[in-house]
């Protein structure tokens, strides 16, 4: 029984100075968790219970799907993560160290390598196969900006489970395995969410999902169509391509003084507002003209090389697109220095017809999936000062590629059937990935199929931040007053409450919860004395138990008060009748 006389608790009346969401309030006010250093935390009694009990749902999920569970280190030597490129990929993200001797150690960021060599060393034959085994860890993330108290932490606990198979289509079985027990895993913590594609980035291999809880403090942007269900991660998004435009009618292009344009609205402005650049069908738009955005891409090895992307005037780049698109690669800001070094580049006004690989510049161009041939455009003449008019796609210039860059927006057409697309924000709970053979190659994982002849396994990768579910689970499960746990997820079962100074009720609520207790009901006894009822019930719902009872003057009557934290409802039940009515409600 955890007794409020005695548990380590202290919870707060006043919020944290730098509490963003509502997470991080209420569990350091609740007194759940508590700031160590950024991005670092420690968790209370009552933090920990609610830790413990997500990790249980996360593992008894695993092992009903069949996974097997083993345990690894946190610090891990340089070696094979050298060997996958992780090593130096991971950039600034790893933590890394020397021991005593000089040698390289990381802190694990994920475990991917780990898994794969113990595999290598015990198994050596496709009889051995399938195989899925996962371990719960602390991991290591030097996050440049920790924020949302435990949701964005540079140490955090995670589940990773990783399938072993001989071919793809036992890959897939795997996979829907492992999300079916996702799906059980997340519906058993009470949570909101949403199934939706995402890019595999720097885990590697074809097809990945994310499990996104709902919730306007989100940091991921997906996109939903309500008329098909396509559910993507605003980074895996495709673009609706138009069709070709027939040119014929279109006139050459031609260049013209555009002085006092410093944007895409002045452009447009002057555009229809003098008669020899009006169109003839129709006002020019922010989206006829074609912005020309300069970035910088980081290799691996610290090349720095120019990139330009050519969007519609009337969309932004969204750098999270551009990062997924370009992975390994790191994206710079293109600074005024580089344009000195790039003369051909003039900044404000640069036009298509000097981009391309094959171009002088030898720069990098690469265009939206919305420009396409017979498109027409204003876009920069490349001297200051001048747009150039009816420069069309594929007619008067040519690109590289074609990258999903621009900014997903309420309203897009969605790329299966064209319906408007609607966004909205959610929290990573969970990652799943059909890894491939990257890993298995990178350190020679390999099995004798039933011919003899050695082939390369395939790997799944499968993760839930279980740390992060904490938090997740607060998010969705709050009101004005505190925290209201899913009861599978809640540190105790019922909160009772002794709420007077008579005897008779502390003699009362001690015998009431020594017998739930005995029954298996875990509980919370408020058993302070001098402690006001109106501070034991502002502490009941900040620490969000599901069920309150209240051993107070209704006792002379023979009744006990029993609310329910979620519904707020409130019944009164006769004392013989206590312990069994809340047994059935706790459904035990």
């Amino acid at each position: 029984m955890l007794r409020m006389s005695s548990l380590f608790l202290r919870t707060l009346r006043e919020d944290p100075a730098d509490a963003e969401v509502p997470s991080h309030r209420l569990l350091v006010r609740g007194g759940y968790v508590r700031r160590v250093a950024p991005g670092i935390w420690s968790w209370l009694p009552l933090g920990y219970l609610v830790y413990r009990n997500i990790e249980q749902i996360v593992r008894e999920e695993m092992n009903r799907a069949g996974s097997q569970e083993v345990h690894f280190p946190a610090l891990l030597p340089r070696e094979p993560y050298e060997k996958t490129g992780r090593w130096e990929e991971y950039g600034d993200n790893l933590f890394r160290l020397q021991d005593r001797k000089k040698a390289d150690y990381l802190l694990g960021p994920t475990h991917e390598e780990m898994f794969t060599l113990m595999v290598k060393g015990e198994y050596s034959s496709y009889k051995d196969l399938p195989l899925n085994i996962y371990h719960i860890q602390i991991k290591y993330r030097d996050e440049a900006r920790p924020r949302a108290g435990i949701l964005r932490a540079r140490e955090f606990v995670m589940k990773d489970a990783y399938s072993f198979d001989i071919d793809d289509e036992g890959l897939e079985k795997s996979y829907q395995i492992q999300r079916e027990a996702y799906i059980s895993t997340f519906d058993r913590l009470g949570l909101n969410y949403e199934i939706v594609s995402a890019m595999s980035g720097a885990m590697g291999g074809s097809k990945s999902e994310e499990f996104l809880a709902i919730s306007e403090y989100g940091e991921d942007t997906y996109v939903k169509c309500p008329t098909c269900g396509m559910a993507a991660n605003v980074e895996a998004i495709v673009t609706r391509v138009p069709p070709e435009v027939d040119v014929s009618s279109t006139p050459a292009a031609h260049v013209e003084d555009t002085p006092d344009t410093p944007t895409i609205a002045s452009l447009v402005d002057i555009s229809n507002a003098r008669t020899e650049l009006r169109r003839t069908d129709r006002d020019w738009q922010a989206s006829d003209t074609l912005k020309n955005v300069v970035v910088m891409q980081v290799a691996l090895d610290g090349t720095r090389t120019p990139l330009i992307i050519g969007l519609p005037g009337d969309r932004e780049v969204d750098l999270k697109r551009v990062e997924a698109a370009l992975h390994p690669m790191a994206i710079e800001a293109f600074e005024e220095e580089d344009f000195k070094k790039y003369p051909v580049l003039v900044k404000g006004y640069i036009g298509p017809q000097v981009l391309g690989e094959k171009s002088e510049s030898g720069i990098r161009y690469l265009v939206d999936p919305r420009v396409v041939v017979g498109t027409r455009w204003i876009t920069g003449a490349n001297k200051r000062g001048n747009h150039i008019y009816d420069l069309v796609a594929g007619r008067d210039f040519n690109w590289d590629g074609i990258i999903e860059a621009a900014e997903v927006r309420q309203g897009d057409e969605c790329s299966e059937c064209g319906s408007e697309l609607q966004i909205a924000r959610g929290i990573e709970i969970g990652h799943i990935f059909q890894l491939g053979r990257k890993y298995a190659e990178a350190l020679d994982l390999k099995v004798l199929d039933e011919n003899g002849e050695l082939i390369t396994v395939t790997m799944g990768s499968y993760g839930i931040g279980v740390t992060r579910a904490v938090a997740t689970v607060a998010e969705q499960s709050h009101d004005e007053k505190g925290l209201i746990w899913p009861r599978e997820v809640s540190p105790a079962d019922i909160h009772i409450i002794a709420a007077g100074k008579d005897d008779a009720i502390f003699e009362f609520a001690e015998r009431a919860a020594t017998d739930l207790e005995a029954q298996g009901v875990r509980v919370l006894y408020d058993d302070r004395r001098g402690v006001s009822p109106g501070v034991k019930f502002n502490d009941s719902e900040l620490l969000g138990i599901p069920t309150i009872a209240v051993v107070g003057k209704g006792l002379s009557d023979g009744v006990i008060e029993l609310r329910d934290r979620r519904s707020g409802e409130q019944s009164l039940i006769p004392i013989d009748q206590f312990v069994s009515e809340v047994i059935a409600e706790v459904k035990i």
